[in-house]
């Protein structure tokens, strides 16, 4: 009976480790990666283009490459431990720098890495952390996110070149400054309830936080990495959330839930809607639309794609005004009365896990996800600004040279590094569909009321903060 239990006790320690080891194939034979892409990634191919591309390099050497088939924004720390996470993880930087002071995510020796001159070092900053005493790198970058406007040329009104260009620089007011693009989008939805000029999520914390930047807030002090200072509010951040607020009066109660960011690319489409906010890595998505659309009316795939191209216009978001009224007319030629819009980017890549049973693997598949060759064909079929300096200068992209100069001269605000920021993303999307909901329905909001309700959610980051850590 003894040798029985023994026997039984072995077998199902077996079985256990069986389930454990993430990078051993069902068989017992070979290694395999498990790689967790994001739904874009999947949806467009390139993640099963990518697993091809690799397997068939190292196809003699008894490795494989494959989909974790799970949900993108998975927990590694709750996951991990238990065998059922990835290997190799793609994500923003704010997601994966999270696991580091658990030791759920690897450091990286990056100077070894084929891509760790080609990528500037503000890319690199936004996966340094400190372990134990020492700088590491958890992540090795792949594209620099920033939210962009994309709007229809084809939609403009035929006599914006004489009517809608006051400061006569070629470019329409309404893509330029955020005044224009009020007055416009109010007399689209006014001439037809059914349409929207600009529409956007403004729940969204990506996308809409760059308004309150742009007036003085922040996220956490010393350059991110402080969360003891919180500032949401300060500044004239309430200048910020009255522009929140004001938008939501051009939509309707869409604004203040996921519908516009469901359907931003058929909407966008089909005409309910000019202009919409969005990050590069959706374009793929815009003109795959806008194409059908075309498809449509009569052209043929290859009129419909060009087309597309043609009238699909991505740049840089309208400028502020620096009073922060955006509901009234304001001398576009005089650029003393306006600021650049900051917005809030990240910079997306790849880290291996802490749990990995192969970890010389999983760094090859890193490698070779990372190389000039696998980013300029991510770039390709995503339209995704690479972070790599050798793709960026054989691309002629808009989207491309908009981010980079961002990056550059400070207007796109990297997410912070650090596990805190965790907790500011549930309290600042509660606290901007409180001011989208006022704006587009009841519009009772005074800016005093406005600065109260910045003042609540830098009270809830405190609190999310305490209770998490």
């Amino acid at each position: 009976m003894k040798k029985l239990i023994a026997i039984l006790l072995a077998a199902l320690l077996l079985a256990s480790a069986a389930v454990a080891l993430t990078a051993c194939d069902k068989d017992g034979k070979g290694i395999v990666i498990r790689v967790l892409e994001n739904d874009t990634a999947k949806k467009e191919g390139y993640l099963d283009y990518l697993l091809s591309a690799f397997n068939e390099k190292y196809k003699d050497q008894n490795v494989r490459a494959e989909d974790a088939n799970m949900d993108e924004y998975s927990d590694l720390e709750k996951d991990g431990p238990y065998g059922y996470g990835p290997d190799v993880l793609y994500q923003a930087n704010d997601i994966l720098m999270k696991y580091v002071s658990g030791k759920h995510i690897l450091p990286l020796e990056i100077e070894k890495l084929d891509s760790f001159e080609q990528v500037p070092q503000n890319a690199w900053e936004a996966y340094k952390a400190t372990v134990d005493g020492r700088e590491v790198y958890c992540g090795v970058p792949v594209n620099v996110q920033q939210p962009l406007l994309y709007y229809r040329k084809d939609m403009l009104p035929e006599n914006w070149k004489t009517d809608f260009d006051k400061n006569g620089n070629d470019v329409p007011d309404m893509v330029e400054f955020w005044t224009e693009m009020y007055a416009y989008s109010k007399g689209i939805r006014e001439a037809d309830s059914s349409k929207f000029g600009f529409a956007l999520n403004l729940t969204d914390q990506y996308f809409n936080s760059g308004f309150l930047f742009s007036y003085g807030a922040y996220v956490f002090g010393d350059n991110n990495t402080n969360d003891k200072d919180i500032g949401m509010n300060a500044g004239n951040a309430k200048f910020g959330g009255k522009v929140i607020w004001d938008l939501a009066g051009i939509m309707d109660l869409k604004c203040a839930d996921d519908t516009f960011t469901n359907t931003r690319t058929t909407m966008l489409a089909q005409g309910t809607i000019f202009a919409n906010i969005c990050t590069p890595d959706i374009t793929s998505q815009f003109l795959k639309e806008l194409a059908t659309e075309y498809k449509k009316q009569g052209l043929s795939e290859q009129e419909a794609e060009a087309k597309a191209k043609e009238n699909l216009v991505i740049t840089t978001l309208p400028k502020l005004p620096k009073n922060g009224d955006i509901t009234s007319v304001q001398d576009v030629t005089d650029e003393s009365l306006w600021i650049a819009q900051k917005t809030m980017g990240g910079v997306n890549g790849y880290g291996i896990s802490s749990y990995t049973k192969s970890r010389e693997w999983s760094l090859k598949f890193v490698e070779f996800a990372t190389s000039a060759e696998m980013i300029a064909k991510r770039q390709e079929m995503l339209g995704i600004v690479p972070a790599r300096a050798d793709v960026v200068a054989l691309s002629n992209d808009p989207a491309t040279k908009v981010t980079f100069n961002n990056l550059d001269d400070g207007t796109l605000v990297v997410m912070p590094s650090i596990s805190s920021v965790r907790s500011i993303w549930a309290p600042i999307t509660s606290c901007y569909k409180t001011l989208a909901t006022d704006g587009c329905k009841d519009k009772k909001f005074t800016i005093d009321d406005i600065q109260n309700e910045l003042d609540k959610l830098v009270q809830n980051i405190k609190n999310s903060i305490s209770i998490l850590q």
